[in-house]
């Protein structure tokens, strides 16, 4: 199935903001009926984390998954890739239908052959970072990438509390890109009362799980976060 462009989106999270619903917290057996719910919101990004149980303590799914949920959605599929050896992932997620595939600064001591080799398959090519991790570990890689994701809970289970001290990331990187156009995603405690600091401190691209797939009204949830980002909009256009 055609997916939504990328270039519209990125624009989008740039200018105004972007929701990016995940999966951990959906019902894994109705998979293709929450889609549905988050679409009905006005989704058109999906976050998909992908973990092996070594890399991070849970396990999710994989390209089996991604396969069929490529077939009955045109939503641009951001599969975050929390295993450890992500090499070896790279090319079955591709074909499986990853949009975006995002792989750990931790997880590979050969960081710059990894992107090349998600940007050689025509996926954008993502990196992420733990909360313990330092912006610094990026710099050479920047030049590379079409999104960082920072994490703002230590990564494996959804439903954490955020932690606060990760906005500086964001900050920083938002000073690093420049003129470089990643977009800056933030990923772990994203709800409507966190949300609005995220946007303030640089953030595009929010993952929100159990603020949008743990509640029952999907719709209605992602419009109050859509609601925070837009006051957040605001006031900084008011600063």
């Amino acid at each position: 199935m055609k997916t939504i462009p990328y270039k519209r989106l990125a624009n989008q999270a740039f200018s105004e903001g972007l929701i990016a619903p995940s999966l951990l917290s959906a019902d894994f057996s109705a998979l293709k009926d929450e889609i549905r719910s988050a679409e009905a919101g006005g989704t058109e990004w999906l976050h998909l984390d992908v973990m092996d149980g070594h890399f991070v303590p849970n396990l999710t799914f994989g390209p089996p998954v991604v396969k069929s949920l490529r077939k009955s959605t045109q939503c641009f599929l951001d599969c975050h890739l929390m295993v450890s050896r992500p090499d070896e992932w790279i090319v079955p997620f591709r074909e499986a239908g990853a949009d975006l595939i995002t792989i750990h600064q931790e997880s590979t001591p050969h960081l710059h052959r990894s992107l090349e080799a998600i940007r050689k398959t025509g996926a954008k090519a993502g990196v992420s970072i733990n909360p313990a991790t330092p912006v610094e570990s990026l710099f050479e890689i920047l030049d590379l990438v079409d999104l960082v994701l920072v994490m703002s809970v230590n990564p494996g289970f959804g439903g954490q509390k955020f932690i606060r001290n990760t906005l500086t990331k964001v900050s920083a990187l938002m000073m690093l890109r420049r003129d470089r156009d990643f977009l800056i995603q933030i990923d772990g405690g994203i709800d409507e009362t966190t949300i609005g600091d995220a946007r303030a401190h640089g953030a595009d691209v929010f993952v929100a799980g159990n603020a949008v797939f743990g509640q029952s009204n999907r719709k209605s949830a992602i419009k109050k976060l859509t609601t925070a980002l837009a006051r957040a909009n605001t006031e900084a256009g008011d600063a």
